[in-house]
């Protein structure tokens, strides 16, 4: 077990689907040889077949202790990478610039579609990055010791001398958030920024979000705003919790604003999303997180004051990040009920 545990919060009543935080780790981590299909941090819509494509539906992680079968996502499931025939547009009097070759799946293939409830259409968006699980089962999977978890701060690695590319932590993780290199023969993953944290600054995802959807900090340290919002007031969940690997990045689940013309109602009365899909990312504790969400909507709408929203507004950076020294480290003392 690690001492402690950095952990992120993403508001999805925030997130503006612009891709900055995409762009942000694709420009500082994987735009090396053989990683152009990898999106370490990706902005999904849901509904919608994700990145790789149904990867909610491929297996993976635990069932009563072991680990799940599952499949590894083909080429075809991560999307093509292609480039746009601009000198046919620009040169050759085309209406339009081109794929130069038939295109058929790419990550955010289905972006903003959506689906449709009551002839209305929703959507939200719903970025990933690895969950640096407290069970994490890619190390589990891994016959060559080759992923651990930092004992000082919970983050999850590959040490990339041991890796021989065998794949099976690829099939063993469920949400498919470990790519493979096949010109190094390694598997790769998001590294949650530890060189940064390390020097004082946050993961560059959150740092260039301009949704301030993003909140960093140590779990179970009792100041940070992560445990307030997972350990105190209970809003924020992880994917898939069947799945038993215990994620360590955790969700606000969208519920505002309400539907057309049902502006007075309750939201578990008329949602705006079907709390069924809901219940499906996030399990059933969902709709208690959304009773206890609206409960503090009331409060702010009536005059009151609601911490749990102030603290998601994120005004600053010191309320949205908290980024702990190493040597502040051993001094945290962890929450008792966390």
């Amino acid at each position: 077990m690690s001492r402690h545990q950095y952990s992120m919060v993403l508001d999805l009543n925030k997130c503006l689907g612009c891709q900055t935080c995409t762009m942000a780790c694709k420009k500082m981590w994987t735009d090396g040889d053989g990683m152009d299909y990898m999106y370490w941090n990706n902005v999904e819509t849901r509904p919608g077949q994700g990145y790789p494509r149904k990867w909610d539906e491929m297996g993976g992680g635990f069932d009563r202790g072991q680990l799940r079968p599952s499949e590894i996502p083909t080429k075809e499931d991560y999307g093509q990478t292609f480039e746009y025939n601009y000198e046919a547009r620009m040169y050759g009097g085309a209406a339009s610039a081109q794929p130069h070759q038939e295109v058929r799946n790419t990550p955010n293939w289905d972006e903003d579609v959506g689906a449709l409830m009551l002839g209305e259409n929703y959507y939200f968006y719903l970025p990933r990055i690895c969950n640096h699980c407290t069970n994490p089962a890619c190390l589990a999977a891994c016959p060559r010791s080759a992923i651990y978890k930092r004992e000082e701060d919970g983050i999850v690695l590959i040490d990339q001398e041991r890796c021989e590319g065998y794949r099976h932590c690829i099939q063993a993780c469920p949400y498919k958030k470990i790519y493979f290199n096949e010109l190094l023969g390694k598997s790769q993953k998001c590294i949650f920024c530890y060189p940064r944290l390390e020097k004082g600054d946050v993961n560059a995802c959150a740092k260039q979000c301009p949704g301030r959807i993003r909140f960093v900090g140590l779990l179970d340290d009792p100041h940070s705003t992560v445990h307030k919002l997972v350990k105190v007031h209970k809003v924020a969940l992880g994917l898939f919790p069947e799945k038993g690997t215990d994620p360590n990045v955790f969700y606000v689940p969208p519920f505002n604003p309400p539907r057309t013309g049902n502006y007075g109602k309750s939201i578990l009365e008329d949602p705006r999303l079907p709390l069924d899909y809901l219940i499906y990312l996030f399990g059933e504790e969902v709709v208690e997180v959304i009773r206890r969400l609206e409960a503090e909507l009331k409060v702010a709408q009536s005059g009151g004051r609601s911490e749990v929203l102030q603290l998601l507004i994120g005004r600053d950076a010191g309320v949205r990040y908290q980024i702990a020294q190493r040597e502040d480290l051993v001094q945290i003392q962890p929450a008792r009920h966390a």
